[in-house]
């Protein structure tokens, strides 16, 4: 995904800077991992029936958002399993025999994690089918008419494969996973119990009220609550004694730019150059886009999902279309020529 052109709190991908933070703050087992009880609770059946077995569990399929704890429930894995774990990422793996000399190398009942599991190349997603199904490579020594392939028998392992994109997946590889788990946004008392938890790691004061600021401003992301807590932390450090109350929260999240209902400049941006400059739409997201200064991909990806899911926009076969509760948000009438186009979802 095309980056923003600043660090933005409210990107819901993690930013290089803030790695080592965030696993200090990643809960170590089910038992902490809270937000997603399905998940957690069809995973843990998994894997514990696996130890019950003595069997490697089942290849696992994590999908959803960025930023709700994709990276984080493999780790878990590794760790209920009291097995390695061992990292990777689909652009990283271009070649079929990138993805053979990791397998090569894993021990039996390895954890073998591989984020954004969409990108990989088409060849080494051909070698992964074998792999997962026989626990077997096919390595191809020479070239042209001599080439031989040689099997190459790999030990039995675990692959936890991640994406935010399901939909780009084919078919062969999807059904190979034998469990599939589908993470959803968070609601507020969820973020509330994780931004507590994380300001008690960080040793941040943090009453309820606080906590509930910090939370309803995090678009339902774990990733994002954390980010906004330690900007909170450092506001009242330097403006407030390091006290946080719920208006020093207010306060810090208002000079970022968060607004109450979770929207960032450019969430912002994106809603009055199409209420305004285009009088509500229809307009193409190239030219939304441009009219923002952004990428069309970093509108699509980081933008749009969190608008659409607010009511605030919508997607239409002639392009983007605002809704009454945009205009209503940006403290604008909403036009006569648009009042009989939608039904608002407040009325």
């Amino acid at each position: 995904m095309t980056p923003r052109h600043d660090e933005d709190p409210l990107d819901p991908h993690g930013h290089l800077d803030e790695q080592a933070v965030d696993g200090a703050l990643r809960p170590p087992s089910l038992a902490e991992f809270g937000g997603q009880p399905r998940v957690s609770e069809q995973l843990g059946l998994v894997l514990a029936a696996a130890q019950h077995r003595g069997a490697v569990p089942d290849h696992v399929l994590l999908s959803g958002p960025p930023g709700l704890g994709k990276t984080t429930l493999a780790m878990i894995i590794a760790h209920e399993l009291g097995a390695p774990l061992r990292i990777s990422s689909g652009p990283a793996i271009q070649h079929a025999g990138d993805l053979a000399a990791i397998l090569s190398g894993l021990t039996e009942g390895e954890v073998f994690f591989l984020d954004e599991i969409h990108r990989m190349s088409r060849p080494a997603e051909e070698m992964l089918y074998l792999a997962m199904e026989d626990f077997r490579v096919d390595v191809i020594v020479g070239k042209g008419p001599g080439a031989t392939e040689i099997p190459l028998e790999i030990p039995r392992f675990t692959l936890v494969g991640a994406t935010t994109r399901a939909g780009l997946l084919p078919g062969p590889l999807r059904d190979r996973f034998g469990f599939t788990g589908q993470l959803d946004y968070y609601d507020a008392a969820d973020l509330v119990a994780i931004v507590q938890r994380s300001a008690d790691l960080l040793g941040v004061g943090l009453d309820d009220a606080s906590a509930r600021v910090i939370a309803g401003r995090s678009r339902g992301t774990p990733r994002i609550v954390n980010r906004l807590l330690r900007r909170v932390r450092d506001y009242a450090l330097i403006k407030a004694s390091g006290r946080i109350t719920p208006q020093v929260a207010a306060a810090a999240l208002e000079l970022y730019e968060v607004d109450t209902l979770g929207l960032d400049r450019l969430d912002r941006g994106v809603l009055e150059s199409l209420c305004v400059r285009f009088g509500g739409g229809p307009v193409g997201l190239g030219t939304l886009a441009m009219s923002v200064g952004e990428e069309a991909e970093t509108v699509e990806e980081v933008a749009e999902p969190f608008l659409i899911r607010q009511g605030f926009l919508m997607r239409t076969p002639r392009g983007r279309v605002a809704t009454h509760r945009a205009w209503q948000h940006l403290g604008l009438a909403v036009p006569a020529s648009r009042a009989d186009l939608f039904t608002d979802p407040d009325a």
